[in-house]
C-alpha cells in the first residue's frame, strides 16, 4: 500500500516541527555561550571569553574534578558488576519475571524515589555524605544500564565454546579472558560509555547523597546553584561542554552497541 504525497509532506512537516522543538533550544543555548555580551538572550557579537572566564572559576573546577572523579569511578564499578550480573545471569539461561524486575529496577524507578531511598538507606547505616556516597548511588543506577547492554551481546553468543574450552582443561579465569571477554568487550566497552554520560549528566541522584559543600559538588549541581541566579553566558558556556562531552560518549556507545546488537 503507497501513501499519497500529501500524507507523506504531512509526516515529513510533523517530523521536523518535532525535532525543531526538541533541538532548536539547544542550538540557541550552544550559540549563547559564544556571546560577547553579558545578556544570555541578547547577541552582540562572538567571542569565547565565557569559556575562558571558566578556566580561571574554582568552583566550577572543583565541580569539574569531582564529577569525573564520581563519573570515572562509579563506571568502572558499574561496568565490572553489571558484567558479571549479566554473564551470570545468562549463563543460568531460566529466570523469571522476578528476576528481570530487579534486575531493571533502577531503570524504571523515577530517580526522585531512588535518591530518596538511597538517602533512606546511608542514613540508617550513619554514612557520612559525600563523593563516596554518590559513587555508590551512581553504581547502583548505572549497574542495570550496562547489564542491558552486555546482555543484548550475550543473546547471540555461543556458550558451546565455553564449555569446550573447560574440555580442553582451561580454568574458569583463562577462559573467561581467552574466549568469553574478547566477544563481549565492544559491549563492556558500549556499557561503560553509556553509565559515563548518565553519571557526567546525573542531578536529582547526587543532589540527595552529596554531603554538604564544595568538596562533594559535581557540574549540574553546580550550574542548578549558579542558575538560582538568573542565567548568564558563562552558565550557557558550562552547559555547552557538559552537552558536548555527555553527546560524544554516547554517541560512542551507540556506534559499539549497534555493532554488538548486528553481530
Amino acid at each position: 500500500m503507497t501513501s499519497s504525497p500529501a500524507r507523506i509532506f504531512g509526516l515529513r512537516t510533523i517530523l521536523v516541527l518535532v525535532f525543531a522543538f526538541l533541538y532548536i533550544p539547544i542550538a540557541v543555548l550552544v550559540a549563547l555561550s559564544f556571546n560577547q555580551g553579558g545578556l544570555p538572550t541578547v547577541w552582540s557579537g562572538f567571542s569565547l571569553k565565557w569559556y575562558a572566564s571558566l578556566a580561571g572559576n574554582a568552583a566550577i573546577l572543583s565541580a569539574a574534578l569531582n564529577t569525573l572523579i564520581v563519573a570515572l569511578v562509579s563506571t568502572a564499578i558499574a561496568t565490572l558488576l553489571g558484567t558479571l550480573l549479566a554473564i551470570g545471569v545468562e549463563m543460568r539461561r531460566q529466570y523469571g519475571s522476578g528476576l528481570e524486575a530487579l534486575i531493571f529496577a533502577p531503570m524504571i524507578i523515577p530517580d526522585i524515589v531512588l535518591a530518596v531511598a538511597l538517602l533512606s538507606f546511608f542514613s540508617s547505616l550513619d554514612f557520612t555524605l559525600g563523593l563516596h556516597t554518590i559513587i555508590l548511588a551512581h553504581v547502583v543506577f548505572n549497574l542495570a544500564f550496562v547489564c542491558s547492554v552486555v546482555r543484548a551481546r550475550l543473546k547471540s553468543f555461543d556458550w558451546s565454546i565455553v564449555e569446550a574450552s573447560a574440555d580442553l582443561g582451561a580454568s574458569a579465569v583463562t577462559t573467561f579472558r581467552r574466549v568469553t571477554l574478547p566477544v563481549i568487550l565492544p559491549a563492556v566497552v558500549a556499557g561503560a560509555l553509556l553509565a559515563f554520560t548518565l553519571s557526567v549528566d546525573e542531578f536529582i541522584i547526587a543532589f540527595f547523597t552529596a554531603g554538604a559543600g564544595r568538596a562533594s559538588t559535581t557540574l549540574p549541581m553546580q550550574i542548578y546553584s549558579m542558575i538560582r541566579f538568573g542565567i548568564t553566558p558563562e552558565i550557557n558556556a558550562l552547559a555547552t561542554i557538559v552537552m558536548a562531552v555527555s553527546i560524544t560518549a554516547l554517541t560512542l556507545s551507540q556506534r559499539l552497541n549497534r555493532g554488538v546488537i548486528g553481530q
